[in-house]
């Protein structure tokens, strides 16, 4: 159950989150620098994938060991670099390999991702801390 509580309370500060850096920030950015190649409506599908993945990727490698230590300042660290690593992959490969690509894309995404990805899993470690304080 706790695991499950983690997995859910991590997925809803995610998306929240990341829902509203796309509206209002990357979406202009990415319009701006790639224009009609950017879809009016993104693909869902492809995108559920990627945050179910992703989230359980978080919990595996950082917020799980982070709850297991007692620690929501490790899984903001641990996220933080896990959110660098993934979002700069997607960033770096697509700067070295796409036409149109800019170095603020690359930037601001990077960053995001990393502190997205952090303060999900400290947020979500916390959440679930305070609602199993014997499970900790």
């Amino acid at each position: 159950m706790q695991t499950l509580a983690l997995y859910l309370v991590t997925a809803v500060i995610f998306l929240g989150l990341d829902a509203a850096m796309l509206k209002f920030v990357m979406r202009p950015l990415f319009e701006k620098n790639l224009g009609d190649m950017v879809l009016s409506d993104p693909r869902l599908g492809p995108a559920a994938i990627f945050y179910l993945f992703y989230v359980g990727g978080l919990l595996w490698f950082v917020s799980v060991p982070a709850l297991g230590a007692g620690a929501p300042s490790q899984a903001f660290v641990n996220g933080a670099i896990l959110g660098a690593l993934a979002y700069g992959t997607y960033e770096f490969t697509n700067f070295a390999t796409l036409r149109g690509w800019a170095p603020q894309m690359v930037a601001t995404d990077l960053i995001w991702g990393a502190f997205l990805t952090g303060i999900s899993a400290f947020l979500g470690v916390l959440v679930v801390t305070r609602l199993f304080p014997s499970a900790s």
